[in-house]
């Protein structure tokens, strides 16, 4: 009975911090997957794809529309369409650990185990709801070699740059698959992240916490990596890269880097032996290690970033120091299935919240991962991740 009664209280707290979690918003919309995602991407016209990363295969792959209500630029009260809709969908027989659209396209690309090709998929027209699959990229010694991490690009053409390792990094003409680069490196370090800083230039980071600089138009240079400052052996690193300012050089744009044991940096590519500021977050659980370990810059909110489901800014006042300071949180629950994993939820909440700014704020990237949330009751789990679940509540 006794331990009945204390099931009945942690559920009942629980209940109560979902409560007051979900007063933290001015807006909330949801939708309800069939299963846990990993990857919440934009895609064309503000919408938003999403995909299943089952093992067992039939991953769905889902384009949703917001609903009208979420677009607006101010609150219009009761409105009869306020959830995401399906507009389009297709299935992977691959688990989706990445999804990226390519910019002026309808085509996707998506990565996962169990090796490192990644796979193209179409959009079908409106008058279709189908997203189909219509190539494969492979790649060379790919078996066996963790999965791919990709960035998209359409300043020439659809490229897609793409690599597990320092040593397979390239980047693919998305249509025709041709190769159109190749990087110079014996490195077989493991990537956590890589972008494209402009069409010309590359930034890779590697798990261990080095940072790499690539030019296109020096495919024989060879990589030189260069570590985090004063980064902690034996953690593992992601990054997230900000934008610069208007008109500014590439290598001027911030980068963040979080460690798994919980050390955010901020770091200047013109002068990455020193950090512009650093910041100590708590740290993922053991359970959860390092598999969902993100960062990212919100691009239409000047010097905010997301640190798993917390919100940091960053300020710099003129001739200050810059610092770290920490914001606002996400409170979106998952329930456990019959086995307790956190991982594996039975069902899985995909929600914004909506502030004044949302109109300055629609081109936010979405990627949601799954791990234990510092802020949450310890029978609740958050939603959350390279968080930009438009969480544009007012400080």
């Amino acid at each position: 009975m006794e331990a009945v009664g204390a099931e009945e209280e942690e559920e009942a707290a629980a209940d109560e911090w979902l409560l007051q979690s979900l007063r933290l918003y001015e807006d909330l919309h949801t939708f309800e997957l069939q299963a846990p995602t990993r990857v919440i991407e934009w895609a064309r016209g503000n919408r938003v794809c999403v995909a299943g990363y089952g093992q067992s295969g039939g991953n769905e792959i889902l384009q949703l529309l917001p609903p009208p209500t979420l677009q607006m630029k101010e609150t219009q009260g009761l409105c009869p369409e306020r959830d995401f809709k399906v507009e389009c969908g297709g299935f992977s027989n691959r688990p989706v650990y990445s999804l990226k659209h390519v910019p002026d396209t309808s085509l996707l690309v998506t990565s996962g185990p169990p090796d490192s090709s990644l796979q193209v998929w179409q959009v079908s027209a409106e008058d279709s709801d189908v997203i189909k699959s219509v190539s494969a990229i492979p790649t060379e010694n790919g078996t066996g070699e963790p999965w791919a991490k990709i960035a998209t690009i359409s300043a020439r053409a659809p490229w897609v740059l793409h690599g597990s390792r320092l040593s397979s990094v390239q980047i693919t003409e998305v249509e025709s698959r041709k190769n159109v680069y190749v990087a110079a490196s014996r490195n077989s370090e493991e990537l956590s992240g890589l972008a494209f800083l402009d069409c010309n230039v590359l930034l890779l980071c590697c798990t261990q916490g080095q940072l790499c600089l690539a030019d296109v138009r020096q495919p024989q240079s060879p990589l030189e990596a260069v570590s985090v400052p004063s980064a902690p052996c034996g953690e593992r690193w992601c990054m997230g890269v900000g934008r610069g300012h208007q008109g500014s050089d590439s290598s001027s744009q911030p980068v963040a880097l979080l460690s798994s044991g919980g050390h955010l940096t901020l770091t200047d590519l013109r002068k990455t032996s020193e950090s512009l500021a650093s910041a100590k977050c708590r740290a993922p659980s053991p359970s959860s290690g390092a598999e969902f370990l993100c960062v990212s810059w919100a691009p239409a909110l000047e010097g905010c970033l997301a640190v798993s489901e917390t919100w940091w800014r960053s300020r710099q006042a003129e001739g200050a120091e810059p610092s770290l300071t920490p914001s606002h949180v996400t409170v979106m629950q998952l329930e456990p299935d019959l086995t307790g994993d956190w991982k594996c939820p039975k069902y899985q909440v995909l929600a914004a919240a909506v502030g004044r700014d949302y109109a300055q704020t629609r081109d936010l990237p979405l990627n949601v991962t799954l791990e234990n949330s510092p802020q949450t009751h310890p029978s609740s789990r958050a939603l959350h991740g390279k968080q930009q679940l438009r969480q544009l509540d007012e400080e």
